[in-house]
């Protein structure tokens, strides 16, 4: 097991011979920067979720209007491949332009050290004296700290802009977050696929897909649970408990216009 992973089992479970274990000189010596367990994990739960939940509330939708099983396929799989590709493409574009941003700002500050040194010597300094630095502690960390430009630009980017740089790649966050849309929620489309296959599972499809959909909702919600350290069933009951609620907004809607429109 990973450093960092031991560290977070061992703060989980209140262990701290654990926690002593994952801070020895060696254990820290030998961790690898940026070692992370599940780093696109975040990704795939928030496509996994968007897409059960808006993929369900379209079935619920045509479910209380009374539309066919083929109305419910052709929204659900335009829902799933369009809505899908959509969230992916925005997370892409939001992911891509923060880390240009960042690049933007680091560029700026590296100018800034090569122009007017002084001044960022200075916010340097002042940096350090909120942290309660004082006398000549202060001026050795700034001295230390401006010895070396990549530190000098670092220092700047985190504690006077608060600009941490993303290790993810936009590709992957964006690939991450679409394949967990498709592949939870295709789920509540199961049951009318199936439907076409026994005449039992077409008579109670939408009660099998209410059922699909809570245990995929679940199963959503403690994988969000590794992600949140919070308790499984908490983390559980909060997923499952969105999902229905979106959809019976969803059937609510759809059964009202069938009555006051004659759907």
């Amino acid at each position: 097991m990973a450093r960092l992973e031991k560290a977070r089992t061992a703060h989980e479970q209140r262990d701290i011979s654990a926690a002593k274990q994952a801070h020895t000189k060696a254990a820290i010596h030998h961790h690898e920067p940026g070692e992370t367990g599940g780093k696109y994990l975040g990704e795939f739960v928030y496509g996994a979720i968007d897409g059960t939940v808006t993929t369900f509330a379209i079935v619920s939708g045509v479910a209380g209007a009374a539309f066919s099983s083929s109305t419910v396929l052709i929204l659900g799989f335009a829902n799933l491949l369009a809505d899908g590709f959509s969230m992916a493409c925005g997370n892409f574009l939001s992911e891509r332009a923060q880390r240009e941003y960042i690049q933007k700002e680091r560029r700026r500050e590296e100018w800034e050290i090569d122009n007017v040194p002084e001044g960022e010597i200075e916010e340097i300094r002042q940096i350090f004296r909120q942290k309660g630095f004082k006398g000549k502690d202060l001026e050795r960390a700034v001295e230390i700290i401006t010895a070396d430009r990549k530190i000098w630009v670092d220092t700047m980017m985190t504690d006077e802009l608060g600009l941490i740089p993303s290790a993810k790649s936009p590709w992957k966050t964006a690939g991450m977050t679409y394949f967990g849309f498709l592949l939870i929620g295709i789920i509540p489309l199961l049951a009318y696929l199936l439907a076409y296959a026994s005449d039992w599972i077409r008579l109670h499809t939408f009660s099998i897909a209410i059922v699909l959909t809570a245990i995929a909702l679940f199963v959503i919600g403690a994988i969000k649970r590794y992600v949140t350290k919070e308790s499984l069933w908490i983390s559980a009951f909060e997923t499952v408990f969105i999902g229905g609620a979106a959809a019976a907004i969803s059937y609510a809607i759809g059964y009202t216009l069938r009555l006051v429109i004659g759907l």
